[in-house]
């Protein structure tokens, strides 16, 4: 690396050369990002270091490339901007790690501090404009500060509830020396906690006197690396367990005790497991992944909470025991605990999958073009193997891959749950293809969420990440219509236009497809996957069955 100073006869690294160092000391194999005048010397740097600089077509991409390498790894992605418009570019990823929980380091520069007491081109403040998405912001003040606020970074990031971390560094710092030569700052992995025997004593009570208990897993079960525990917990007690729509797969959908996932703001076939439920255990359940009072309307659930940190406080999600720690730790020792099984467990689990399959039945049998989004989501499932990744972007199509895509591995269906970001899937499969390299990854998004960053198509080219994207065209903001149809009784201002999206993905040097029947869908899918290339697939859907599923939903009851 370059060197850009002296101390004692020795010569010193600049601060972006020390920058790059520590972040390799943390494990980074990519950082994602634009390169601007101000952080010139850090792409520099990095160019020079054993990290891949991934250049993007948009900062936005980028943060969402890093958002999604974090969550599959649950170590921090990193993105990184130049300042002013750069960095705020950064802000709608960052703002989505931290809501969905998941490790992100944000990198961006800043005017040089000499200009930073008044008014200046390109310059604004950033700390405080960051602050309110991250775990922590801050500026680079001085070079010597740099190992010190790295670690710190990575720490935050990673450790207790992940989150992003946001670090301005201005132009004048980043080509400065320490004053002494610095090296990056060792670090342990953190281990969770045991939980307290006397937590779970209280929660076997709760649960031992229970009459329908019900599990909620979220994603933080995936990330404790609880799924395992939670199935033998599950099996052992005879207990239905539903998901959050960012838990899919942390409980496998064809158990004999999975209900399916909640998240649909009205009652969905998981939800009808939860209307006589009197005590809930919330494995690694967060209240941003879905709104507790469609589960616990009047508050009057017992609710034992099981998470790596305390729960939010909420009216609708009375905690009743918290056991914080080691989330796979206290299931087994809970499963332990309770001396008995209970009879309703399978009963809710198989109405649920029976009313789920039903629906994939419906799908798989209609030749009707435009697609039902049931056929879609059918195609998809036998497109993909079980541990494959697929992204669905937030929409009408998240609706419908979130409520019926059966999933069996943790992390292998992603959504945005806690923010529900809009454009996000296309970028994100780039990064959970380098996390995942042996998976093979589908992001299925509507045309409104393809328009947004279908930019980085050129990027997954030019770096050869093979990929394929599923578009579904409507023409309009499907799920919008829905909701105004339903609370309004009528829509406007939903539809648009586009081009020839085949024709436009081609454009940038990837495959196109197009689906003209019903039966083109599932053997593109099965060529694109099998290309090792990236791949768009534009494919009619007809969103009117968004109706249909609400008049149908409307009509069920449960008779738990």
């Amino acid at each position: 690396m370059p060197f850009a100073g002296q101390y004692a006869g020795i010569e010193l690294e600049n601060a972006a050369c020390l920058l790059v160092r520590c972040l390799e000391a943390e494990g980074v194999e990519y950082v994602f990002g634009i390169p601007g005048d101000e952080n010139a010397r850090l792409v520099d740097a990095l160019a020079n270091s054993s990290i891949r600089y991934v250049l993007v077509r948009h900062e936005q991409g980028a943060s969402f490339m890093a958002e999604m390498y974090g969550r599959l790894t649950g170590r921090a992605g990193v993105c990184s901007a130049t300042l002013g418009p750069g960095a705020v570019n950064l802000l709608l990823g960052t703002a989505d790690a931290t809501a969905n929980s998941t490790p992100l380091v944000a990198l961006a520069a800043q005017g040089p501090l000499s200009r930073m007491h008044k008014e200046s081109h390109r310059v604004i403040d950033l700390v405080p404009m960051f602050a309110p998405v991250t775990k922590w912001a801050a500026r680079v003040n001085t070079p010597d500060a740099v190992p010190e606020t790295v670690r710190k970074a990575f720490n935050t990031a990673q450790t207790e509830r992940p989150g992003a971390v946001f670090l301005a560094v201005p132009e004048d710092i980043e080509g400065a020396c320490p004053t002494t030569s610095l090296d990056p700052l060792p670090h342990n992995t953190v281990r969770a906690d045991a939980p307290s025997p006397a937590l779970v004593a209280r929660a076997a009570e709760a649960l031992t006197n229970a009459r329908h208990p019900m599990v909620l897993a979220g994603h933080g079960a995936a990330r404790g690396g609880a799924s395992a525990a939670l199935v033998l917990f599950a099996r052992r007690l005879n207990v239905p367990v539903a998901t959050t729509f960012h838990g899919k797969g942390v409980f496998p959908d064809d158990d004999p005790n999975a209900l399916g996932a909640v998240g649909l703001m009205r009652h969905d076939y998981a939800s009808f497991g939860f209307d006589e439920a009197d005590v809930l255990v919330c494995v690694g359940y967060e209240l941003q992944e879905f709104d507790p009072e469609r589960i616990n309307p009047h508050g009057n659930k017992r609710i034992i909470h099981l998470h790596r940190f305390p729960a939010e406080v909420d009216a609708h999600y009375p905690v009743a025991v918290g056991v914080v720690g080691d989330i796979a730790q206290a299931l087994d020792a809970l499963s332990v605990a309770v001396p008995r099984r209970f009879e309703h467990g399978t009963a809710a689990a198989e109405r649920s999958r029976a009313l789920l399959a039903d629906e994939l039945a419906y799908g798989r049998e209609s030749d009707a073009f435009p697609l039902v989004p049931q056929r879609v989501v059918a195609d998809v499932r036998e497109a993909l193997e079980r541990d494959d990744v697929v992204l669905a972007d937030t929409g009408a199509d998240k609706m419908w891959m979130a409520r019926l895509y059966p999933t069996y591995e943790p992390d292998t269906c992603l959504l945005s749950s806690g923010l529900s970001t809009t454009g996000f899937a296309l970028p994100g499969a780039i990064g959970a293809k380098l996390a995942r390299p042996d998976q093979r990854v589908l992001a299925v998004v509507g045309d409104r969420s393809f328009l947004m960053n279908s930019q980085e198509l050129e990027t997954a080219v030019r770096e050869r990440i093979p990929l394929v994207v599923l578009v579904l065209v409507d023409g309009e903001y499907g799920l919008i219509n829905r909701r105004m149809e339903l609370e309004l009784g009528r829509h406007s201002r939903i539809g648009f236009s586009h081009s020839d999206l085949v024709a436009h993905a081609e454009s940038f040097g990837a495959r196109g497809h197009r689906v003209d029947t019903a039966a083109d869908l599932l053997p593109s899918l099965r060529r694109a996957l099998e290309e090792d290339a990236v791949s768009v697939i534009a494919c009619p859907v007809d969103y009117t069955e968004n109706l249909r599923l609400s008049d149908r939903l409307g009509a069920l009851y449960s008779p738990f």
